[in-house]
């Protein structure tokens, strides 16, 4: 599974609307850090593929949606439950703290 492309008008399907957790990462093509997450991101996504729907908001294309995160550093991973903000990965640390994300978002 590859991530999704999250954007204002599909967000309450793809997120609110969401039968399983979702994993929000807010990004923009000029973040270098962001580049460096998303093959992690892409390699998780493939583990946890059927537990964990993964998507992917552009913060320069969906600014109203940056803004309801309050990203006002990127890259942030958001760990949701419908519409409900679970847990914050903020920056890029590596593999660890975004795969305790996934380990938590899958348990429930």
């Amino acid at each position: 599974m590859t991530t999704l492309e999250i954007t204002e008008d599909n967000f309450n399907d793809e997120v609110t609307d969401s039968d399983l957790p979702v994993i929000v990462d807010l990004w923009a093509p000029w973040c270098g850090p962001c580049k460096a997450l998303s093959p992690v991101l892409d390699k998780l996504a493939a583990e946890y593929e059927g537990q964990i729907k993964v998507g992917k908001i552009n913060i320069d294309e969906n600014p109203k949606l940056a803004e309801a995160f309050n990203a006002r550093s990127i890259p942030l991973v958001v760990g949701m439950r419908g519409d409900e903000v679970e847990d914050v990965v903020m920056g890029f640390r590596g593999e660890p703290p975004l795969r305790e994300l996934f380990e938590k978002m899958a348990k429930g």
